[in-house]
């Protein structure tokens, strides 16, 4: 089976993704990421956190977002000709996702860590580190939070619809002999 040139590619640097279309609109669609297939297969299953931090954490749900006419048309396809169960492939730049990991885990952590150095530099006291530890994680939190609102307001982190997930090609990819 060849595969069709005519299908639009994310650029390299670009993560792809699976979605599924779980409600249409008249100028968005509602889209919800399709769960791996390795999730629960894999040999370390029983020790994973990824499947279990919470049920409201892990629930599809909780994961849905909208794309708009313009991310669509921009992969040419309209809104209407959209139906509750198709699927898309959709993709994110890989240089924002790291950023927005980087401002969500790395960016809290350090400011707790510097403000407890220093404190405990300064001080010598384990109490006054330990207040400076939370102090400067809250800050942390604060300027992530103002970070990430940039990001968002930029669209940085607002995933492109590339094209339609085309089923059977999905599966020769996947299951191809030799890989």
């Amino acid at each position: 089976m060849q595969e069709s040139t005519s299908q639009v590619c994310a650029p390299a640097g670009e993560q792809e993704s699976i979605v599924r279309v779980v409600a249409v609109e008249a100028d968005r669609a509602w889209l919800e990421p399709e769960q791996g297939m390795s999730c629960g297969s894999c040999a370390s299953a029983a020790a994973c956190g990824a499947k279990g931090l919470g049920t409201l954490a892990s629930r599809l749900e909780a994961r849905r977002y909208a794309i708009g006419r313009a991310s669509a048309s921009g992969a040419g396809i309209d809104l209407a000709d959209l139906s509750v169960g198709d699927r898309l492939v959709v993709a994110i730049d890989a240089g924002a996702l790291l950023k927005a990991a980087g401002l969500a885990y790395g960016l809290p952590l350090a400011a707790a860590l510097a403000a407890a150095i220093v404190a405990q530099e300064a001080t010598g006291s384990d109490g006054m580190a330990l207040l400076a530890a939370v102090a400067g994680l809250a800050a942390g939190l604060g300027v992530m939070k103002r970070a990430a609102a940039r990001m968002a307001a930029r669209g940085a982190l607002q995933p492109r619809l590339v094209r339609r997930a085309d089923a059977v090609r999905t599966l020769i990819r996947i299951h191809r002999p030799g890989s």
